[in-house]
């Protein structure tokens, strides 16, 4: 009897993930942008500057200049994202928003949400965006207690738990950003570089940034995840 128990979750775990599984699609259909909106504060004064996004080769590209965002005109929650990137000339920063809401909510430039970074040798950290979240050993990844904010002017960055796990400099990079409600896990090449808990949202829109680097992008796929309620 043991051995069938063992069995069944087995093999209800197996289903669950093949089900899940089967629910993935990519956020970039690898011809054009459909299903994405920019969001590039020059362009209200200047309409035809250059935009900082574009298909090239079957990647999304983010030139870095001028810069703004590249928002998916759908709202997730409780999903796993599997990026691919790699900064293709200098080095430089760059990010992956989630749950983006309000435009331009800091600097008036960037959405309110949760930045999972993806500067240089900085991937993985968490910058909050006019939104939150916690992390154990807040202190020493934050900063003094009294400087934290989510505005302007404030304690934002909270940072990674290794700076090692990104490949050369000009090779190909995975992150794994799994939102799963009020939590928020990173991976980067298979490496846990971030565990955030107590988020204050837990859905939005999915951003990209152009914030003064070129960055390819070969995979952006999406894996619902199915939360088990009693």
């Amino acid at each position: 009897m043991k051995f069938s128990l063992e069995y069944a979750v087995l093999f209800f775990a197996m289903v669950f993930a093949a089900a899940c599984a089967d629910n993935a699609h990519s956020l970039f259909n690898g011809t054009d942008l459909k299903g994405w909106a920019m969001d590039v504060p020059m362009m209200d004064s200047i309409p035809n500057a250059p935009k900082p996004f574009m298909v090239r080769d079957g990647m999304l590209v983010s030139l870095g200049e001028p810069r703004g965002h590249l928002v998916t005109e759908q709202e997730y929650s409780n999903y796993r994202l599997e990026v691919e990137y790699r900064f293709s000339g200098k080095p430089g920063n760059c990010g992956v928003l989630v749950h983006a809401s309000t435009p331009r909510a800091l600097y008036q430039m960037f959405p309110k949400s949760i930045e999972v970074q993806m500067q240089h040798q900085d991937a993985g950290d968490f910058w909050v965006i006019v939104e939150d979240i916690e992390v154990k050993d807040m202190e020493k990844r934050r900063g003094p207690k009294e400087k934290w904010g989510v505005t302007e002017g404030t304690n934002r960055r909270i940072v990674n738990l290794t700076d090692d796990s990104e490949n050369p400099l000009g090779a190909w990079n995975s992150m794994n950003i799994e939102c799963l409600g009020d939590e928020v896990k990173v991976w980067v090449n298979g490496n846990l570089v971030n565990h955030g808990f107590n988020a204050t949202a837990n859905k939005g829109k999915i951003a990209l940034q152009a914030e003064g680097a070129e960055v390819e992008f070969r995979k952006l796929v999406l894996t619902p995840i199915a939360q088990l309620t009693d």
